[in-house]
Parts: structure tokens; sequence; C-alpha cells
């Protein structure tokens, strides 16, 4: 009877990878379900893939070119809706041409089997996305999760191109890198197989997470722009150690810690209203722009 408790595990593994790709499907969006939510919008996105010989970058946009640009990186996994709310608030979309992006081996920004785990190689990419933007003006740049390492490099890499740096839920501290009990089993070639591309993008990525950010620690004194950090108390996701660690290598600089204690991972919709503000109040005072005149109905 050995052989029965010697296949449980195989058993379990098969589970834990049906109930991983169910749960990762509930956030992904289709081109139908694209196509369905933007059907009756009259404000909708214009698409661009930029591509050299080694890298493709798919970007959707929205408002006009000549506003200053607000580029927004997610994180692993993610796509280019997953800042979806703020792309169709009427607010930003008067203030800002914004550029939401999929990092490299994402979506359609797939060139190459291989996963690009690289932050200075996805940094270099993703800047290519404010080639899209006419207005001359420094961009603001917030990368949410694994996406704010890359959003500090690119700033880094271009000081005179980034005016305003925003850090949400930010996986930065090399010492804080988070694993779950499950996360080594998203190593074997029988689980990748039942699990989505981008799902095997981002384990590629935690396992060169901390040396990655490790490469960064110079990257930090080097930011020249103010700098906005937000933490949630309650993020499971990201230990909150990192926050700290955001304090430390930021003390130099102009930078704003925001901590909200009930607050979970995924600011930038449980939070919306407030960083929506944070970001007009960043153009008001960046760009000089008046205050509207008029608020969303």
């Amino acid at each position: 009877m050995n052989w029965i408790n010697d296949i449980k595990p195989i058993y379990c593994l098969i589970l834990l990878c049906l109930l991983l790709s169910g749960c990762f499907r509930r956030f992904q969006m289709t081109e139908r379900d694209i196509r369905s939510h933007y059907a009756g919008r009259s404000v909708k996105p214009r698409f661009h893939t930029l591509e050299t010989d080694s890298t493709k970058l798919f970007v959707a946009s929205i408002g006009a070119d000549t506003l200053p640009p607000l580029l927004l990186i997610h994180g692993a996994p993610g796509a280019w809706y997953g800042y979806l709310r703020m792309l169709d608030d009427s607010l930003l979309q008067q203030r800002y041409h914004i550029l939401s992006i999929e990092r490299p081996g994402y979506g359609k920004s797939r060139k190459r089997r291989r996963a690009v785990t690289s932050i200075n190689q996805q940094a270099l990419c993703i800047s290519q996305a404010l080639s899209l933007n006419c207005s001359t003006k420094p961009a603001v740049v917030l990368g949410r999760s694994y996406g704010a390492p890359i959003a500090a490099r690119l700033a880094a890499l271009h000081p005179d191109r980034v005016g305003h740096l925003y850090l949400v839920s930010a996986a930065i501290d090399p010492d804080k890198e988070k694993f779950f009990w499950f996360s080594g089993w998203g190593r074997m070639p029988f689980i990748k197989v039942f699990l989505p591309r981008s799902l095997n993008i981002a384990t590629a990525e935690k396992y060169s997470h901390a040396a990655e950010l490790r490469q960064l620690l110079p990257c930090w004194t080097q930011l020249c722009m103010p700098v906005t950090v937000m933490q949630g108390g309650k993020d499971w996701i990201i230990d909150p150690g990192n926050f700290d660690f955001a304090r430390r290598v930021l003390a130099n600089t102009d930078a704003r810690f925001i901590y909200l204690p009930d607050a979970g991972h995924v600011i930038t919709s449980s939070h919306h209203d407030l960083v929506e503000q944070l970001l007009l109040n960043t153009a008001d005072s960046l760009y000089r722009q008046p205050a509207l005149s008029a608020r969303r109905p």
C-alpha cells in the first residue's frame, strides 16, 4: 500500500496547479472582455507595439499625447488592464497622457520564450513607451509591487525624463523577498505545464528578484526627483518591511511616505480616490496646471 502514499503528493500538486490556474484566470481579461468593457464608452485606449531586434513592448494609451505622460508599470504577474480603473478615470485623462504597459514577457510583450528577469533590461525596454508622448514634459512614473523597482531603475536611468516617482506596495528590499510554502513547486517542469505562462514568468522573476534588487542598491542614491511611497498594513504579498527599507534608502531624497494600516496589496484599486488625488496634486505642482473648474459628475 506504500504506492498509494507515494502518489498522494502528486495528486496534491495537480490539485494545486488547477486551483492556481483557475484563480489566476479570474484576474485575466480576454479580447472579448476588453471589447465589451469599452463598447459603450466614448473614450477608448489606443494600442501600440514598440519592437526592436531583442525587445517587444505593448502599450495601451489614453489621453492626448500632448499632455504630460503618466507611465504605469504592473507587478508580477500582471497586464496593462491591471490599471483599467486609472485608464478610465476622466480626471486623470484630462491631466495626463496615460501609458499602461505590459512588461517584457507578459501578454503581448512576449518576444522570446525565456523570461526577462533583469530589472535593468526591463527598465530600458519600458522607457521606450515615453517615445509615444509628444509633450516634452517629464513623466510621472508609477510602479506597483514588482513593477516598483523597475520604475525606480527607469527613473535613475532617465532622471531628465522623470519628474515624479510613485512606488506602490513596492517589493524593493532584497532581504524581504517573501516566499510561500508552495513557491518552489512552481519551478518544477511538471507543474509549469499546468500553469499560465504569466505565472511561470512571475515565478522566474521571483527566484532572481533578491539578486536583482541587490544590484539595484546603488540606484537609490541616484534618484533626484520627488518620490511617493505607499504601503498597506494588510499586504499579505509584500512584506511591510519594504516600507522601512524605503525610508532608509530614500532618507536623503525628497520623499513622502504614506502608510495605510487597513490597505491590502492593490492600493491603486482599493484606494483609487486617494491615488487619483495624489496624481492630480502632482500634476498641479509639477506642471503648474490650473485646477479643473469642473469635477466628475
